[in-house]
């Protein structure tokens, strides 16, 4: 007589079901993002991400501080500029008293090695347009003079303390000029986690409020279509024979597909992203009463694992660490 086969007999109880996970969620696997702003006396709630705010340098070092002991595995610091010290260039991104790098210095002062320190390597904060490099006269972003800009970009976040720099304009070939100018000033032990797989999203929409962005049109021209699997692939391939050190997909839920791909072909760690109108949808839903709140955070983040990334971006982190702790 055949055996009854029962696969419910592993899902009867709390520590029976805790006992056969495939898939864990544990602090050290969530980047808590995090946006300082200069000119600011209070931290300032992002009216479309309910709980995320723009940090003044006190409060940054103070939520910093709890992320850490929470056990998050890193912090990814973006800079938000005065309006009026945008241009078109983006020249407080290298500017040794600009908000990125003052919050850099600031925190790899607090916090030392007992976390790994991520800066956004990207000029779209800091532009009077919005775009993520150098704009021509045809108002296109031209690859070449934005590779230079981020060079120096990348040399200012090193000097300021970063472990990680995160190179997201999608410009070709950024992750190589990035990597032979640490290398040439001697910071061969600042990492890349290079934005490898980056969509144009209607997701990001909360963002650009977060960080004030002054962008007209959209970034088609150099973000990834969303209809496209296989050119993410060779994206992907293109940073790692450049050097990335770890690979990044972003978005994160509409893409899990991607971070699937992703995972499978590379040999360095991968990170993905969980938007700003990824959190917004769920934290709306859960305003409503639509969904559980808490459940819906930690399935959502448990799906971006179970894909295969070793590593998630998310505005939960500090919260969803201390309930893991």
């Amino acid at each position: 007589m055949s055996p009854v086969i029962r696969p419910r007999r592993l899902r009867t109880t709390p520590a029976m079901r805790r006992l056969v996970a495939e898939t864990s969620l544990e602090p050290r696997h969530l980047v808590l993002p995090m946006f300082v702003a200069d000119g600011i006396d209070e931290p300032v709630p992002i009216s479309s991400m309910p709980g995320v705010v723009q940090h003044t340098m006190d409060s940054l070092r103070g939520a910093a501080a709890e992320a850490v002991a929470a056990g998050v595995g890193g912090l990814m610091l973006f800079g938000v500029p005065r309006a009026e010290d945008k241009d078109a260039t983006g020249s407080g991104a290298d500017a040794e008293d600009g908000i990125l790098n003052r919050a850099l210095r600031t925190l790899a002062d607090d916090l030392g090695d007992s976390t790994v320190l991520m800066a956004d390597t990207c000029l779209d904060e800091f532009t009077d347009h919005g775009h993520c490099g150098v704009v021509d006269g045809r108002g296109r972003v031209d690859n070449d003079e934005t590779l230079e800009r981020y060079v120096s970009m990348s040399l200012a976040q090193a000097r300021a303390g970063a472990h990680l720099l995160g190179p997201s304009g999608m410009m070709d070939g950024q992750v190589a000029t990035i990597r032979a100018a640490l290398d040439a000033e001697g910071f061969t032990d600042t990492g890349i986690l290079a934005y490898a797989a980056k969509y144009a999203s209607a997701f990001y929409g909360p963002f650009r409020e977060a960080v004030g962005s002054s962008l007209q049109g959209d970034r088609r021209t150099y973000q990834q279509d969303a209809a496209n699997r296989l050119e993410a692939l060779r994206e992907v391939r293109l940073d790692l024979e450049e050097g990335a050190d770890i690979v990044m997909v972003k978005p994160a839920m509409s893409y899990l597909d991607i971070v699937r791909d992703v995972a499978e072909m590379s040999d360095v760690p991968v990170a993905a992203y969980q938007i700003s109108g990824e959190y917004s949808m769920i934290s709306a839903a859960a305003e409503r009463g639509w969904i559980d709140r808490d459940a819906a955070i930690l399935e959502s983040l448990t799906g971006i694992r179970r894909a295969g990334a070793s590593i998630v971006l998310t505005y939960w982190a500090a919260e969803v660490a201390q309930r893991l702790s």
